[in-house]
């Protein structure tokens, strides 16, 4: 028999998606969604599928996201986005892995929405640790991009794929874009603060030949070209917002 699963998804104003998340992994043995206020349909679509619901301000992806795991009732957590989704396969390839888990946890790989299509299936996915012991494994203090950390030992399961329905749109990225290189500017400050040109200069070009043609996002067509430019805009942006902000600190603004 394999371990219990707590699925755990943070909310607000998710109506538009959170259906899909619910449903792709409705089968574990507890739901539990943290909404931080929302007044769309997304508590009443969580009540369809018997989902404890609690009801907590906004504290910070990382502090957020930490506090509906610690409500969960089982030890093994599956932590989605309300804006992701198990595919088809994912339940098997848990399944198998929870019968006798033997790491901390797992790492499922996530296919991305490109605007107007998804990955292509040649496209290099990146890897993210979703399912994990939560004695274990605690959300790091990353600011936006949060993500769960542990010391142990986890593997990868192949076969357990999720899908990111968070970018329809160019205009969605973009803002995603401002609204995160912004978020990050002090985090960025309070750790490497050395060439800052350099990195604003060379390491965006560097990004764009890493994911266009080391993911192959070439695959994904215009949609993967355009990502990767956006993508090589992102990393600028955060340098650039940073060195904006070291600036006017040295100038007393």
């Amino acid at each position: 028999m394999r371990e219990a699963l707590s699925l755990v998804v943070t909310t607000l104003n998710n109506a538009g998606t959170l259906r899909r998340c619910l449903a792709s992994a409705a089968w574990a043995e507890d739901i539990v969604v943290l909404d931080s206020g929302s007044t769309d349909a997304t508590l009443v679509i969580a009540a369809e599928f018997g989902a404890r619901v609690f009801h907590e301000p906004f504290k910070g992806y990382a502090a957020q996201k930490q506090s509906g795991i610690d409500k969960a009732r089982h030890r093994w957590i599956l932590l989605l986005d309300a804006d992701e989704a198990l595919t088809a396969a994912a339940r098997a390839a848990i399944d198998a892995a929870l019968l006798a888990p033997g790491v901390a946890g797992f790492r499922l790989p996530r296919r991305e929405q490109v605007f107007w299509t998804f990955n292509h299936a040649g496209v290099r996915l990146n890897t993210h640790l979703r399912l994990f012991d939560r004695m274990r494994v605690r959300m790091n203090d990353v600011p936006v991009h949060a993500a769960p950390e542990t010391h142990a030992a986890v593997a990868t399961l192949r076969d357990a794929v999720f899908e990111h329905y968070g970018e329809p749109d160019l205009a969605t990225k973009i803002a995603k874009i401002n609204a995160y290189s912004t978020g990050l500017v002090e985090h960025k400050r309070s750790g490497r603060k050395r060439f800052l040109a350099a990195r604003m200069v060379l390491y965006p070009g560097v990004f764009f030949l890493r994911q266009y043609f080391g993911k192959r996002w070439f695959l994904d067509g215009w949609a993967g070209y355009i990502n990767a430019v956006t993508a090589a805009y992102y990393v600028f942006i955060k340098y650039a917002k940073v060195y904006e902000a070291q600036r006017r600190s040295e100038l007393g603004q």
